[in-house]
């Protein structure tokens, strides 16, 4: 993985056409009020997309403030990088995964920041965008990666090798499906015939499963599709890893904001709070404090934020988005 490595525009970065639509930043308003960014703040988003939140902390930190932008997809990050080149050096932009955030910081030679932004979820671009896997409503490779020059395990690969028992599990706890021991067993019996390769074929399949997604608002491929991508992409590990990096390189009184779109997520994010913010971590059942636990963050915002009913109406994929807030002790 490349530390901070400024992304150029060679072949398969150069030419994705400018003319597409701009992913719509969500709760981008109450992002900047959280951070209480000011001017010459320096400021990370952690999952820069294509540049949405950056621009705004930009405009927010002006004249001199700086944004590290991070992002694992190149081809986000490049459509970032020329959103924002109208601010010369101060957008940063390093391609990687935020659970390195100490590492691309110190890469851009940043030792500290004022705030740290972690938007987790897809931008509307991925989703949209041919040739990812994301979607489901395209037949196209069953990929998933967010960095697709990486060659870790795509979704495909996933589908076809794990066992029953395997494809079950991650099914139930990455896309909290309630059939998943019957979706695990409907494409263990059909990639006996051929292999699952793209994602026409998976959704095929999961449409032909009698009641699935009976009562849901959502089509049925939907939680399959999530449970597949966050395998693909650790997401759950690298989020609870990226928090603490964010956390450690926070200056006293900086702010942590980071917005989840599911359950999975959500949890995930107040747990590791909650812990960050303790002063005490020892079982109920230990009268004493032994654990010398020192608390790292106090939380701001003990109810979740969400948008507000014109955000939503305006941009309906921002209607399941959830925002924490902790302060750096």
């Amino acid at each position: 993985m490349g530390i901070a490595r400024r992304v150029g525009f060679s072949a398969g970065v150069s030419d994705i056409p400018l003319y597409q639509p701009v992913h719509q930043p969500v709760l981008l308003r109450e992002a900047v009020e959280q951070l209480a960014v000011r001017s010459g703040w320096v400021c990370v988003d952690a999952t820069a997309g294509e540049g949405g939140h950056s621009l705004a902390l930009l405009q927010a930190s002006a004249p001199s403030g700086r944004v590290l932008g991070i992002d694992r997809d190149p081809r986000s990050l490049a459509r970032a990088e020329r959103r924002l080149s109208q601010f010369g050096d101060r957008f940063i932009p390093a391609q990687g995964n935020y659970a390195d955030l100490g590492q691309l910081a110190q890469g851009a030679n940043i030792v500290q920041v004022d705030g740290v932004l972690l938007d987790v979820g897809l931008s509307s671009w991925q989703l949209e965008a041919a040739g990812a896997g994301f979607s489901f409503q395209r037949d196209e490779p069953l990929d998933m990666r967010f960095d697709p020059i990486n060659t870790w395990p795509d979704a495909a690969e996933l589908v076809n090798q794990l066992s029953e028992d395997e494809l079950g599990k991650l099914l139930f706890q990455y896309g909290e499906e309630p059939r998943a021991r019957t979706i695990a067993r409907a494409l263990v019996q059909a990639r006996q015939a051929s292999p699952v390769r793209t994602t026409g074929q998976l959704v095929k399949l999961l449409e032909a499963i009698p009641g699935l997604g009976r009562g849901r608002r959502t089509h049925p491929a939907t939680r399959t599709f999530q449970a597949l991508r966050i395998a693909v992409n650790d997401e759950l590990t690298n989020l609870e890893a990226g928090i603490k990096a964010a956390i450690d390189l926070l200056k006293p009184a900086g702010r942590l904001v980071v917005i989840s779109y599911h359950s999975l997520e959500d949890r995930l994010v107040k747990q590791t709070l909650a812990y960050q913010a303790a002063s005490c971590v020892c079982p109920a059942e230990i009268p004493v404090c032994v654990c010398n636990h020192q608390a790292t963050v106090r939380i701001i915002n003990r109810r979740i934020i969400r948008p507000a009913p014109a955000e939503v109406a305006a941009n309906p994929r921002s209607r399941s988005a959830r925002m924490r807030v902790a302060e750096k002790l």
